[in-house]
């Protein structure tokens, strides 16, 4: 099921010589299930393409929808929870008051203590909101995303600020409910879209760079990174199929495409090596060379 697309979008702020050009001719469509990471450099577009997708901003030219309609029709935008990157929430609410706050705007929300306790905020519900530490403020707004158990979640750059333990716990929750909704997840945590996109779409320049799984973005990249251990060894030969080589933490690494074969020609050529790891390029590795970084 289709839930939201854009088709051939452009997005400029400003007139004339002076036009930033957010997005250029941006295609994409967010089917139902899973979650959809969007990766990519500051200023490659990804806050943009979700204002646009939640109706808070019009495309320049093209076309933008939201359950099949407008993206401003308060009737599709019920069925949506955004956690934007700037969050603003009234400083004298509680944290419950907060939440019963939102809820009151849908049907059939998630109770306020069932909620609380599922984002880990169940000791500070009495606390006023201007008294919480960033990381807590962090934690309400995404909780707030979920509150009236929405078709479709945008959450924009959501553990910015999150120790270790709370963005891993966040992680549970996207997951969870991936398997029955769909999220639309942004970050600079590349390990965060690896752990838990179904799809990734990488952005660069305003533009669409890759759509595929993680695994299909790594395959588009196709390098692999054969690591030895340095101690013991000498200064290697020329070999072939040897795109770049790389000195870190006591060990090297030779990036190839074809790493079997690199294998051989160590072993043919004689070459005494220790400690032979390969292993495909991260996605941190392939949004580089993607975004020509």
């Amino acid at each position: 099921m289709l839930l939201a697309r854009t088709v051939d979008v452009t997005r400029r702020y400003g007139t004339g010589a002076k036009a930033q050009v957010a997005l250029d001719g941006v295609s994409l469509d967010i089917h139902a299930g899973g979650v959809v990471g969007l990766l990519g450099p500051n200023g490659a577009g990804k806050s943009t393409l979700v204002n646009l997708l939640v109706g808070l901003r019009r495309p320049t030219s093209g076309t933008v929808e939201l359950f099949g309609g407008d993206p401003r029709d308060p009737a599709a935008r019920r069925r949506i929870g955004v956690t934007p990157q700037e969050t603003g929430l009234p400083a004298t609410l509680r944290v419950r008051e907060c939440v019963a706050f939102v809820a009151a705007h849908f049907a059939d929300p998630v109770p306020t203590g069932e909620l609380l306790e599922g984002f880990g905020l169940t000791e500070v519900a009495g606390r006023q909101t201007g008294g919480l530490s960033g990381g807590q403020k962090r934690r309400l707004a995404v909780a707030l995303a979920f509150v009236g158990r929405p078709d479709l979640v945008f959450l924009d750059e959501p553990t910015t600020g999150l120790d270790v333990q709370a963005r891993r716990d966040l992680w549970d929750h996207v997951r969870a409910y991936g398997r029955t909704g769909t999220v639309v997840l942004t970050s600079h945590y590349l390990e965060e879209i690896e752990a838990l996109a179904d799809r990734v779409v990488v952005l660069g320049g305003g533009r669409v760079l890759a759509d595929d799984t993680v695994a299909a973005i790594r395959a588009m990249v196709g390098i692999h990174r054969v690591s030895l251990d340095s101690a013991t060894l000498p200064e290697l030969p020329p070999l072939p199929g040897v795109v770049g080589v790389e000195q870190a933490d006591g060990r090297t690494s030779l990036l190839t495409a074809d790493p079997d074969q690199l294998v051989r020609d160590l072993v043919t050529t004689g070459v005494p090596f220790r400690g032979l790891q390969v292993r495909p390029t991260s996605l941190e590795e392939v949004f580089l060379t993607l975004t020509g970084r």
